[in-house]
């Protein structure tokens, strides 16, 4: 019988029951640990041999940490809540439906039983390249494989891409920017909290991540606000298979109309950068007009200004446009147009 000698390798295991038990692990073990919450982005690095942490601290014994609680000002949602809880929470869908269509199209049904929303913001960066362990800009090299003239871009950046151009992959974050979300952090310093938006860096921060933990931080939660319960919401994503794939381009909007007139609007997009784009320009250019095909029009164009495609990935520039048109007008009265 053939002997596998290419295995896991191997690790310390913790199973902390709190948070405060958790972040003390990582702080001890500093850099050497790894956080695995629903274990699907984590299994994928560790099964390949790329990631090899010394160190593996288990989430999933910390009760602490999931669940959707009612609060003064909105709900706060614990990190180790699963997507599927989220999808099916009634308070969400009542009030923040943008966010549970979001974790609805993240994945399949089987992943989503298992990943969690504080997961799903935290993952990796999936450029195959990057996955593969090839020695990128990102994995420490000084290259960018997708960014040369063989390399294979289709999936990747056409905005803010710098040396890195791996996209953000987080269905969820662009509908927690468009709600306003504040993240909560264990921090060695004590608790930190940060606009959603503010979470996720790029390439131009720090190429080696694509969020603002470091060796000892610990997301314990997500706020979301009362301010945009019940708006219209939109949430679109496009991807290659109904099922499972990761999004060629997503987008949130969260909009309160008065009058006829846009009041107020929060709009982000994903896969188009290595961090979730909220747009401020789009949403200061269309607040006081009316929600229709040509005030989206407008903003698609504004949208994409500034845009570089790679070799392969030119089709995310209309694609982009587009979808931030239909998020504005609709999609009755948005056309594709190029």
């Amino acid at each position: 019988m053939a002997v596998i000698r290419d295995v896991m390798r191997a690790f310390e295991l913790y199973q902390p029951n709190s948070a405060a038990d958790a972040q003390k692990l990582l702080q001890q073990y500093g850099t050497d640990a790894w956080v695995m919450a629903g274990g699907l982005d984590s299994f994928d690095w560790l099964k390949d041999r790329i990631k090899r942490p010394k160190v593996v601290v288990d989430l999933s014994g910390v009760d602490e940490l999931k669940g959707i609680r009612a609060t003064n000002d909105g709900i706060e949602i614990g990190a180790m809540t699963t997507l599927t809880e989220v999808v099916r929470s009634p308070i969400v869908r009542e009030k923040y439906g943008l966010l549970s269509e979001g974790a609805e199209l993240a994945a399949s049904p089987q992943i989503r039983n298992q990943g969690t929303i504080g997961g799903n913001v935290s993952q990796d960066a999936r450029c195959w390249y990057y996955r593969a362990g090839w020695p990128c800009y990102r994995a420490g090299g000084n290259i960018c494989y997708a960014d040369t003239p063989m390399g294979r871009n289709r999936e990747h950046a056409i905005l803010h891409a710098q040396r890195c151009v791996a996209v953000n992959p987080s269905d969820s974050a662009p509908a927690l920017i468009a709600l306003d979300a504040k993240f909560v952090l264990r921090t060695r310093e004590g608790e930190r909290i940060v606009d959603a938006e503010d979470y996720f860096i790029g390439p131009d921060i720090d190429i080696t991540r694509l969020h603002i933990l470091r060796p000892g931080d610990l997301l314990t939660a997500i706020r979301i606000p009362s301010t945009w319960a019940g708006a219209r919401f939109y949430f679109e994503k496009v991807r290659d298979r109904n099922v499972w794939d990761f999004a060629l381009l997503n987008v949130a909007s969260a909009m309160v109309v008065s009058d006829g007139r846009i009041e107020r609007i929060r709009l982000a997009v994903n896969g188009a950068a290595a961090r979730p784009l909220r747009l401020t320009a789009v949403e200061d250019a269309v607040r006081g007009k009316a929600p229709d095909a040509t005030t989206g029009l407008m903003a698609g164009r504004l949208a994409v200004e500034g845009a570089v495609p790679l070799q392969f990935n030119a089709y995310k520039i209309p694609l982009m446009r587009n979808l931030v048109k239909r998020a504005i007008g609709g999609v009755e009265e948005a056309t594709w147009a190029s």
